[in-house]
């Protein structure tokens, strides 16, 4: 098990964008050189959201409401175990800006402290506790409601360590056998060749990288992993098959 230091609260502006791996195999040749890969440069990621029993935060979150927070845990191993290092992370935005509080523990001491929290919590983290506080108010009783892994390639820049770029593939999802994390089976949430780049800056995007946006005609784009599990989702429940694009 590999474990990585901690920042536990995040301020910034962050932006995606949806590509495919032509379009990305070019870009990358340009990228090196303002850009190098990170300490952890590939990384299998495990993350299950939380929510209430009718998914009010995520229908919340679409709607632009309350922040648009969202509550996961999140597992870099490989093969996770119950004493995998996980984190488990509230995110949302304000005015266009992203933060995240965030701890580390286990996956069954995080699991266990998100769906029987209460004001005479075990978190030590005063933030992380305050922010979940706020969350179970507003929705009540959460639960390991969604599954969602990818395959990430993470870049820093060579000058401003802040500035950071990371690619995202082979998304799956699942809403049944949420904790159950060593197996990745699941539905595909892109098409396979397509990837999703996330940028994230402390304040607004250098030239060079706007130059190579541009250059690329790489546009930003609206998109949540979470919000579009949930919605393909929907369409499964209203009866849209999705069983020929299941992912073993």
């Amino acid at each position: 098990m590999t474990t990585r230091t901690i920042q536990q609260q995040f301020k910034r502006k962050e932006s995606k964008y949806i590509l495919d791996e032509k379009i990305f195999a070019q870009f990358k040749k340009e990228l090196s050189q303002y850009m190098i890969e990170d300490q952890f440069a590939n990384s299998t990621i495990s993350n299950v959201y939380f929510d209430n029993e009718d998914f009010d935060m995520i229908q919340d979150a679409l709607a632009k409401r309350n922040g648009r927070e969202k509550v996961r845990m999140r597992i870099y191993d490989a093969i996770p175990s119950q004493t995998s290092q996980a984190f488990l992370e509230i995110k949302k935005k304000l005015d266009d800006v992203g933060y995240k509080y965030r701890l580390v523990s286990t996956p069954t001491s995080i699991a266990h402290d998100v769906e029987y929290f209460s004001e005479k919590n075990n978190i030590m983290d005063t933030k992380v506790s305050s922010e979940l506080q706020h969350v179970v108010q507003r929705y009540g009783k959460l639960r390991p409601k969604m599954y969602i892994y990818y395959d990430r390639l993470s870049y820093r820049g060579k000058t401003d360590h802040h500035i950071r770029l990371t690619i995202d593939q082979n998304l799956v999802f699942r809403d049944s056998e949420v904790m159950l994390l060593q197996k990745k089976f699941g539905f595909p949430l892109l098409p396979k060749q397509l990837m999703i780049m996330e940028i994230k800056v402390p304040n607004q995007l250098p030239n060079w990288l706007l130059n190579l946006l541009e250059k690329y005609q790489i546009e930003q784009q609206s998109f949540s992993k979470y919000s579009t599990a949930y919605q393909l989702r929907q369409d499964m429940m209203k009866g849209v098959s999705l069983a020929n694009r299941l992912i073993f």
